[in-house]
């Protein structure tokens, strides 16, 4: 996780992160927030008029609507159903704005058929398209391993949107590609395209991170020659992306491996500094996520300690690492020391700080500091647990059988809107299936496929076998008829569960 906010910081998606795709961020919302709550809440998937009866009276502005959309994003079905009851509205609150919205929430459940539908039906209400909308869509088609899909979508920009594909387009393409781990698709894609576009240091370095990303240190090399020698300068995000793949994937045992990885990153210093480059903080960042892998508590400090000698004031990725070597190395009050200079240094805390200190809590199955954390989490305001802390305090607590705080947490998870997610309610149903508690597993396969969500072809399996082998067949042949009425309303995907009967 600490890598994943070192990335963050530098990697090319921050030429054009989603967030700024033209989608509006979460905003406080009193309104918004009682439409999502009553809608969760009271929405029944198989009655379309039932949005507009629990919406009479409420005026819906485009504003509303779109900070509605944003916190339906584990809802799909019933955010669709809010979006066909406004285009029925006499004064549509509906803008390109809200189809893209919609477009994501569709995709990120696969229903890419649908999505191509909403892109159609704003040409057919005089809202063009623009390169945004299939951006969302291409993102979410790369997620789910459609490249080839993808490129199509990207070459129809032009057709539908009549603006022609700018550099940074073409940037986004070739990042996502590279994000999801299709570099060598990316490569393709740019040498076929780059005729079109201008060749800059931003392209050259998304394939360089995709090399690295997959373990190919030395194609990124390549790809760092190339851009030097057709005069294109790197600069120090180009470097760090070379740095964190040096870094990345190093195996750091035994010590000789971690001695010669250390020696790989003083070569990229040197280079960089050859260049008048001098290294910032997410290049020190990166080091310390290789300390705090190879367990090296005291090297990490000590490289802490130089940074800040340097004048280089320590970001939340920085500190993050240090402080994820110190928990796994069982040093938590040390640890606790580095989140108290954050809060004093002001510099933010974030979930994935505090998911350090749950992870431990988990390995020790240490019930009281979890939830004494938590607890100080939520009071303090001063971080909001992420999805992935519900994730894993939700699993600890499913292992230890404490069945009131998975209640409480996953109570929790809803009411402040961070999920669940696919991957919540998976966890939930196969711990609940290990438990042999087949009929709270099936209320919340029910309510996952309720609320859009494509359950795994493992976890049907699994409810499925649990469910015959506990002689529940009468159980097991209602579920398969909710999953059939399904697959009729909403989507065709769930027809791809082919299960015959079990047999004895």
């Amino acid at each position: 996780m600490a890598l994943r906010i070192i990335q963050t910081r530098f990697l090319p998606s921050r030429i054009r992160p989603f967030s700024s795709l033209n989608i509006p961020a979460l905003e406080p919302s009193n309104e918004a927030e009682s439409i999502s709550k009553m809608l969760l809440h009271h929405h029944n998937p198989f009655h379309a008029m039932e949005a507009s009866l629990q919406l009479h009276g409420i005026t819906l502005t485009p504003h509303l609507l779109h900070q509605t959309l944003l916190r339906l994003k584990h809802s799909s079905k019933i955010a669709l159903a809010l979006f066909n009851y406004s285009k029925s509205l006499p004064s549509s609150p509906l803008t390109p704005t809200s189809y893209h919205l919609l477009i994501d929430l569709v995709a990120k459940v696969r229903q890419f058929d649908l999505a191509w539908q909403l892109i159609i039906e704003m040409d057919q209400h005089n809202l063009l398209p623009t390169p945004t909308t299939f951006l969302i869509l291409i993102r979410r088609l790369i997620t789910a391993g459609l490249t080839r899909q993808a490129i199509r979508a990207f070459d129809d920009i032009e057709g539908f949107s009549q603006i022609k594909t700018s550099n940074e387009d073409f940037c986004y393409l070739l990042d996502t590609l590279c994000k999801y781990g299709f570099v060598k698709v990316a490569t393709e894609v740019f040498n076929k395209k780059k005729h079109g576009f201008l060749p800059d240091t931003k392209m050259y370095t998304i394939l360089i991170y995709g090399w690295c990303k997959i373990g190919r240190i030395d194609m990124g090399e390549k790809f760092l020659n190339d851009m030097v020698g057709r005069g294109i300068e790197p600069n120090v995000v180009t470097y760090n992306v070379l740095l964190n793949g040096v870094c990345r994937r190093a195996s750091l045992h035994p010590e000789g491996r971690f001695e010669r990885t250390i020696r790989n990153v003083e070569k990229v210093f040197d280079e960089m500094r050859e260049r008048g480059i001098e290294p910032d903080v997410t290049s020190f960042s990166i080091v310390l996520h290789v300390y705090s892998r190879a367990h090296k508590p005291e090297l990490s400090l000590d490289k802490l300690r130089l940074m800040k000698e340097k004048g280089i004031s320590p970001s939340v990725a920085t500190y993050t690492s240090v402080i994820k070597c110190l928990c796994s190395c069982g040093r938590l009050e040390d640890a606790e020391k580095l989140l108290e200079e954050m809060g004093r240094n002001g510099v933010s805390l974030c979930a994935a700080t505090y998911n350090c200190f749950f992870k431990e809590y988990r390995g020790r199955k240490d019930v009281d500091g979890a939830l004494k954390l938590y607890k100080k989490m939520k009071e303090e305001g001063l971080c909001m647990p992420s999805i992935h802390t519900y994730n894993i305090l939700v699993g600890m607590f499913l292992k230890l059988n404490r069945m009131e705080i998975v209640k409480g947490l996953w109570d929790d998870m809803s009411e402040y809107g961070e999920g669940p997610d696919l991957d919540s309610y998976t966890m939930l149903i196969h711990g609940l299936c290990e438990k042999q508690k087949w009929r709270q597993a099936c209320q919340f396969f029910v309510e996952m496929i309720e609320r859009g969500f494509l359950p795994r072809k493992v976890t049907f399996e699994t409810l499925y076998r649990g469910l015959i082998q506990s002689d529940m067949l009468r159980t097991w042949r209602r579920l398969k008829k909710k999953l059939d009425e399904e697959s009729i309303t909403f989507a065709s995907e769930f027809q791809n569960y082919h299960l015959k009967p079990y047999r004895r």
